[in-house]
């Protein structure tokens, strides 16, 4: 295919072909629809200045035949394409029994099940002869951590439910509610709340197969200022915690999530995020917006044993014989409605993060960088255990975030003094 039936097939996907006789179309320039060429697909004829200067067949005589063959059947019977208007109401019923149970259960489940997970955090033995106060077990930094972030209160007002939560067993030991603000300071949490979030995405994992991957900002109590050298005054905006995270179509649970660098790009995070899924879930398809277009995005889904299902760019093309992007290019291009069906499923990302903005903020209170991303994975993942509970009453899973067999060599991390 060269380069002049390339551009043939892209206007024959995106633009609308005339036909005003049996043998002559109206093809509308690439540049510009103010143009208008006519184009006779037998005499392979066009009134573009390409087909009278240089005599070749032009990319909109391409375009027509693209037309022809994709509009004729087998048969020889050609179709014949009427526009109509129609509004279809579609009715979307909710389970109310099983999410009136969800709803009014799920502090109490939140508790067990924060517990529960937060039970297989490997725990770190005392060294013989180590002084100073004895350190706070990681599994009760990452539960008060949790907790704090669950009830959108104060640390002050948060004092109570850390109180019951001792009272019941949650918590090996009382901490104090300043304590929490420190835990949320420590860099060695970050980690071990990012596997926390996978891990909480365990129970779901026969349920969901498609995934989508997005990005998006939580506002900070911090304002960037720049100096606008055209208006001669001083701009400020609030600055943002930038999140990267994949997440379940079906249930919306987050898979994997990345925070970096407020100005990251979005695509090369695409692979880490989708590996790191595959980990724990078998991948069908994955979705994502244009941010994420790449030859090795791609290939990398496919190699997981998926299918990419990410939107093209006007200047996309078919590009390499034999490829991953060649065969969803064609897809995207012959098949388009179908492709869409698929694509906009990446929607469920934009859910995803409206359901953990709505329920636990869109902003953090966090002053310090380390903080404001503990505090943004703890929304996160107080997000995961609330689908957890809706999935449970809904779908009747078994919430196990950890398998049963567990090495004896395993140590409980813990946090020092704060």
């Amino acid at each position: 295919m060269d380069a002049r039936e390339e551009r043939g097939l892209i206007i024959a996907a995106k633009v609308k072909l005339n036909r005003t006789s049996p043998n002559r179309w109206l093809v509308p320039s690439q540049t510009g629809a103010e143009r208008i060429y006519e184009v006779d697909p037998v005499q392979k004829t066009c009134t573009c200045p390409d087909h009278k200067e240089s005599g070749y067949t032009c990319k909109h005589i391409h375009a027509v035949k693209f037309t022809i063959e994709r509009e004729t059947r087998e048969d020889g019977t050609i179709i014949e394409t009427r526009s109509i208007t129609l509004t279809e109401k579609k009715i979307y019923r909710q389970d109310w029994t099983s999410y009136n149970l969800a709803q009014t259960t799920e502090r109490h489940r939140f508790s067990e099940l924060l517990f529960d997970l937060c039970k297989g955090i490997p725990a770190q033995v005392r060294e013989p002869g180590q002084g100073g106060r004895p350190r706070v077990p990681m599994a009760d930094v990452i539960f008060a951590i949790a907790l704090k972030i669950y009830g959108t209160l104060s640390s002050r007002r948060t004092a109570c439910d850390i109180k019951d939560a001792h009272a019941k067993g949650y918590l090996s030991r009382p901490i104090h509610y300043n304590s929490v603000n420190g835990y949320l300071e420590n860099a060695e949490v970050t980690p071990i709340l990012e596997r926390m979030i996978g891990q909480s995405a365990m129970p779901l994992r026969s349920v969901d197969h498609d995934f989508a991957i997005d990005s998006s900002g939580f506002s900070t109590s911090k304002f960037i200022r720049w100096y606008d050298e055209k208006y001669g005054i001083t701009r400020k905006k609030h600055s943002w915690v930038k999140v990267h995270l994949c997440t379940a179509t079906k249930s919306n649970i987050v898979t994997a999530v990345r925070i970096l660098d407020k100005d990251a790009a979005d695509s090369p995070q695409f692979v880490p995020l989708a590996k790191e899924t595959a980990e724990r879930f078998t991948i069908a398809e994955m979705s994502s917006d244009k941010a994420y277009l790449s030859y090795a995005n791609l290939e990398v889904i496919s190699e997981l044993g998926g299918t990419p299902f990410i939107a093209f760019k006007e200047n996309s093309w078919s590009g390499r014989a034999g490829t991953v992007w060649q065969k969803m290019y064609g897809y995207y291009q012959f098949r388009q409605q179908e492709f869409m069906n698929h694509y906009h499923k990446r929607s469920n990302v934009e859910s995803t993060f409206s359901m953990i903005k709505r329920k636990f903020g869109d902003a953090v209170r966090s002053k310090s960088d380390v903080a404001m991303k503990n505090e943004v994975l703890g929304k996160i993942l107080c997000h995961n255990i609330c689908v957890v509970i809706a999935s449970q009453c809904e779908l009747g899973i078994e919430p196990v975030f950890w398998p049963e067999e567990r090495s004896p060599n395993d140590r409980i991390l813990t946090v020092g003094p704060v």
